[in-house]
């Protein structure tokens, strides 16, 4: 297997990339006197994932939640179950799904090399029955029940439900009680078979191994497979909200809003300068040191807990802002005042200057860390770029690149969302 080498000589790091002959992408950071690795091995098929094309070459739509209930179930076997493999090892595992992929993790300093065949081993290898099916559906229940009562969580989605009508990101990504219904070991089969093929995953390990044994491991354990990644199904939002205010009540202290401004989109992705860019323009405009932000707190409208950011993947964008607040509505109204001043007197340079700075030297403190840089390898494969393409991304943004990203928040396109105490 043949690696290409990318090198960033200001950081100091150095990623291989590999195509392995099934089409699984490599990507290792070899992090030379660290004591530890972490690898993730992860698929395109997160909870957006609600239509898969069928014999056909037609969308068929599937139970919301599906990818979710696949990640629970990988972890089992018919004989040891995964993380009882890992014990052996000494390494932490764990797994995840987002709303555009599902990632499988281990975290070791010890048989680094015995716990990479483990985790490749197992998510290659399903095991479902009706029975244990069943069983995970009471579990996945459960936590549905339980996400419902955190306010955190509800603020969000209620949000999203206001702005989105037809976009699965509105979706609880474990799903609904009536749609994990829908899930039997078949489904779980074949959805497996459609998207858990190596042209579709990528392994991005970084941390104290070499890119060569990871390629040796690999080449061991992979299975060849037919199937390439997996298309997604992009179909165009209204970008008009459903509704502008939502409210729910449930058991806290204070409201808690979040305010959404939903991005007009004509493709699927943003491209990776848009988002950086959109990025520094919050941070310059909500930031701590903002005039808006003490402006806001002067008048006991959020805490220090107040944040914004961008939240974007395939099919949807969108910026939000919340936090705790007496009055959610005055809240809301200053900021949309505050961003329709910027965008005719424009975002001060000095605060851009500023917030670019603070991404930047973000961006590069995170390679210190091996899990944010094994999932950033991961994301940006996913997405489309070369390692440290970020780093070169936010270099390159410039003022007017921000107020074009502030010129698409827009007060018509805009949901509030609030959680209110029980009374």
């Amino acid at each position: 297997m043949k690696f290409k080498k990318y090198t960033d000589k200001m950081l100091g790091e150095t990623v291989y990339c590999g195509k392995h002959s099934s089409g699984l992408e490599i990507r290792v950071l070899p992090k030379e006197g660290y004591s530890s690795a972490y690898a993730v091995f992860g698929v395109k098929y997160g909870s957006i994932d609600t239509a898969v094309k069928n014999a056909s070459g037609e969308f068929e739509t599937i139970p919301e939640g599906t990818a979710h209930f696949l990640e629970h179930k990988l972890f089992e076997s018919e004989d040891l179950n995964a993380f009882e493999r890992f014990a052996k090892t000494g390494a932490s595992a764990n797994a995840y799904t987002s709303f555009e992929k599902t990632a499988y993790l281990f975290k070791g300093s010890d048989k680094i090399e015995e716990s990479l065949e483990i985790l490749l081993d197992f998510v290659q290898n399903p095991y479902f029955t009706q029975q244990t099916v069943e069983k995970e559906q009471g579990i996945i229940g459960q936590e549905i029940r339980m996400y419902q009562d955190l306010p955190d969580w509800q603020v969000m989605f209620n949000m999203l439900k206001a702005l989105y009508s037809n976009h699965p990101v509105r979706i609880d990504i474990a799903g609904t009680q009536d749609s994990i219904a829908q899930i039997d070991a078949d489904l779980l089969y074949k959805l497996y078979n459609n998207f858990y093929n190596p042209g579709n995953m990528v392994l991005s390990i970084v941390g104290d191994i070499d890119h060569k044994k990871v390629a040796e491991i690999v080449e061991k354990n992979i299975k060849k497979t037919e199937g390439a990644e997996c298309e997604r199904k992009f179909e165009k939002e209204n970008p008009v909200p459903v509704q502008d205010y939502i409210e729910e009540k449930l058991s806290v202290a204070q409201k808690q809003f979040m305010l959404g401004f939903k991005e007009d989109i004509s493709e699927p992705l943003l491209s990776l300068e848009d988002e950086i860019a959109s990025q520094i323009m919050l941070e310059a405009i909500t930031g701590k040191s903002s005039p808006l932000f003490k402006k806001l707190l002067d008048e006991e409208l959020i805490d220090m807990g107040f944040g914004a950011e961008l939240f974007n993947g395939f099919g949807f964008s969108c910026v939000m802002l919340g936090g705790t607040s007496k009055d959610p509505e005055k809240a809301s109204a200053i900021i949309k005042e505050e961003f329709a001043r910027l965008n005719e007197q424009g975002i001060d340079s000095a605060a851009f200057e500023r917030a670019k700075r603070k991404l930047y030297g973000r961006m590069v403190m995170s390679y210190n860390d091996i899990d944010d840089t094994a999932n950033l390898l991961m994301n940006l494969y996913f997405n489309g770029y070369e390692p440290f393409a970020e780093i070169e991304a936010c270099k390159g943004v410039t003022l007017e690149k921000a107020q074009v990203r502030l010129s698409k928040i827009k007060d018509e396109y805009s949901a509030l969302s609030v959680i209110s105490p029980i009374s």
